[in-house]
């Protein structure tokens, strides 16, 4: 037997993805990544509930989606559906639910159905990496709207889609994150939404939710009903249960019309998500689920609050924080000399991991002084040890901040 490798490098295809780089472990301050608040996963009622669905239905194993069909286990769906309809105010039966291995799987099926080379889409000019970095591998135009406190302006949006039906181009879809947006963490006002439905029907442009995030909301916070609750004939929606249980159950949901859902199912071809997990989050949410995210979301603002006071002994005036309705990530902007891009080697060397903003705009170069700060996994203290840190390490790099930590540095 030849003992010499073959080369796969010829073999190829043009687009694949560079390499990705081997895991080291995370770092001593971890501040990216949709990951949850350790402290708060329920380990041992979930494995009370492990056991119990096991004993009850674990023969279902044997059989591919446990036998209920492509769109999932069916408790589970009727969990979305109640969950939808108290939450969200949308109405949908099971069958217009189909069960992903993720919101990022939802992503991925919704263009694939939709996109192809040269389309044109519309994205808040800072959204979800995820999502944009996926649109630029599919070679798609994306054109930026923006935002303001509230969420899309829409004098923009209008402005933006008069001038593109000019051109002769009809966007193939309006991406959204109107329920705490990611990275800014804004709720947008019921107006609003109501406006932006009636110009995305108007210029017939089909409007793409993500409400990842939407459970997770500041006691005493409203948020209006979701864009599929008002106009279900004009939206596909997309959520999960990764951030409101465990990132690692890789649990989401789509929503859409039949004759969407249908394609979607078709698309999908994985031969079913998880079955077990699926079990596990219908079995855990079906009695937990309105105390659990309850008692969630006040952990995750205590850590919001304490990452706010961090940034501001550390930081003062040199970062403007763009504090959040709910989620768990906040959304900073340092002053315009500062290019967090430069920020990001030292600060890994230092054990400290950012989302720089650029990452998270459709135009990069206009998010050059902005970051983001996830707060769920750390703890408090690491949040306060972190930031700090992260002060130093912007200092000497930069300059800025002039004071941290009530000290002033320079001579």
């Amino acid at each position: 037997m030849s003992t010499t490798a073959t080369d796969f490098t010829p073999l190829f295809r043009k687009d694949v993805p560079a390499a990705a780089p081997r895991f080291t472990g995370l770092p001593k301050y971890n501040f990216i990544g949709g990951h949850n608040d350790p402290t708060h996963i329920p380990a041992e009622t979930l494995a009370d509930c492990a056991a119990a669905l096991l004993r009850r239905d674990g023969a279902k194993l044997a059989l591919y989606n446990l036998g209920q069909g492509p769109l999932g286990h069916r408790g589970l769906r009727e969990l979305v559906v109640d969950k939808l309809k108290r939450h969200r105010g949308v109405s949908v039966t099971p069958e217009e639910v189909l069960l992903t291995s993720g919101s990022l799987q939802g992503l991925d099926l919704v263009n694939s159905l939709l996109l192809e080379r040269g389309d044109t889409v519309l994205v808040e000019e800072l959204s979800y990496g995820g999502a944009i970095t996926r649109l630029r591998a599919l070679g798609v135009t994306v054109v930026p709207m923006p935002l303001d406190a509230d969420g899309i302006r829409i004098d923009a949006l209008g402005t933006t889609l008069d001038g593109l039906k000019a051109k002769g181009v009809r966007p193939k879809y309006l991406y959204t994150i109107p329920t705490v947006q990611n990275p800014t963490g804004s709720i947008m006002p019921l107006e609003r939404r109501e406006a932006l439905l009636r110009l995305a029907r108007a210029h017939g442009v089909p409007v793409f939710e993500d409400e990842c995030y939407a459970d997770l909301v500041w006691a005493g916070t409203q948020s209006p009903p979701a864009l599929y609750g008002l106009d279900p004939d004009q939206v596909i929606h997309i959520g999960s249960f990764s951030k409101t249980l465990a990132p690692a159950l890789r649990s989401a949901y789509a929503v859409a019309p039949w004759p969407i859902l249908s394609r979607l199912v078709a698309l999908k071809t994985d031969a079913g998500s998880a079955s077990l997990e699926q079990m596990l989050v219908a079995e855990y949410f079906s009695k937990h689920f309105d105390s659990h995210v309850e008692a969630l979301s006040g952990v995750l603002k205590e850590k919001l609050d304490v990452m706010l006071e961090a940034v501001e002994r550390e930081f003062g005036s040199a970062a403007e924080c763009f504090v959040p309705k709910g989620g768990i990530f906040l959304w900073l902007r340092l002053p315009a000399e500062v290019d967090v891009r430069k920020l990001v080697k030292p600060a890994a060397d230092a054990g400290i991991a950012f989302n720089p903003g650029p990452e998270w705009a459709v135009v990069p170069d206009a998010a050059a002084s902005q970051l983001r700060l996830c707060f769920a996994l750390p703890s408090k203290e690491q949040i306060r040890e972190g930031v700090a840190a992260f002060a130093r390490v912007c200092f000497e790099q930069t300059g800025i901040p002039a004071q941290s930590g009530n000290i002033r540095h320079g001579g």
